[in-house]
């Protein structure tokens, strides 16, 4: 039998890291050794011997956690956000010290998500106007979401490289945040509502046609499935890996 993964959960008990839990245990090829809480010691992933992390905490504690995982050895999948451009440099710099070591944070672990979000930047370059939005539930604590700004940047990307301009706008005065906010060129609204769970619309219009590509999760476990899969393939991708679609062959 496959030796199984050694994997322990950071924020375990909340929303995101109960499902985690429930779907690392219930995994042929893994053990969870660790489930922590907020109040816990990072020391208990040594005593525990993990060897996988997956961090669903908050900002304030992320990065650290991250960097406590590889300066230990320990292979990191990486689900809260916050990770702006200075600590992704800093990550990238401590990692080049541990060579072995993988580490992938991903915006959004849900696989249709992900999906639509490469298809969104391969065709925006066909299309003269682009814009987001995302719609979550009233507890999600940043605006845009994470998906969000990663589907932005790389339909931003994917339009520089195409050499397609500026999508066209003729506002002259409007409210704050009417326009939403810009995101490497691209508007991107956000709308926070009871009842909904995760969901985003890429509306792209041309010349007398518009195609919307829409993802929707309607339950936490639908995020799982990315999870297990980026525990299962971290350790084949020493350094970092930003987003999901790094790990998938989608051919765009």
């Amino acid at each position: 039998m496959t030796e199984q993964l050694a994997v322990a959960v950071l924020g375990a008990h909340g929303r995101m890291g109960t499902e985690a839990v429930k779907a690392i245990e219930a995994a042929a090829d893994m053990k969870l050794v660790a489930a922590l809480g907020r109040a816990d010691s990072l020391d208990t992933l040594v005593d525990a011997g993990a060897r996988y992390i997956v961090d669903l905490t908050v900002p304030d504690s992320t990065e650290a956690n991250v960097r406590f995982a590889v300066e230990h050895g320990m292979h990191a999948v990486v689900g809260t956000t916050g990770w702006d451009a200075s600590r992704l440099d800093s990550l990238k710099g401590l990692l080049s010290s541990h060579p072995g070591t993988g580490v992938l944070i991903a915006p959004n672990f849900a696989l249709g998500s992900v999906l639509a979000s490469a298809f969104a930047a391969k065709a925006s370059r066909y299309f003269e106007s682009v814009e987001i939005i995302e719609l979550h539930h009233p507890n999600k604590v940043d605006a845009p979401s994470g998906t969000a700004v990663r589907t932005a940047q790389l339909i931003a990307a994917s339009r520089a490289d195409a050499g397609v301009g500026p999508s066209p706008d003729a506002t002259e005065t409007s409210l704050d945040g009417a326009r939403g906010c810009e995101v490497d060129g691209v508007r991107v609204h956000s709308v926070r509502l009871r009842g909904l769970v995760a969901h985003q619309e890429v509306l792209l219009g041309g010349p007398g046609e518009q195609l919307t590509l829409r993802h929707d999760s309607f339950d936490r476990a639908s995020f799982m499935p990315g999870v297990l899969l980026g525990l299962r393939n971290v350790a084949a991708h020493p350094g970092l890996t930003v987003g999901l679609d790094g790990y998938l062959d989608l051919g765009v």
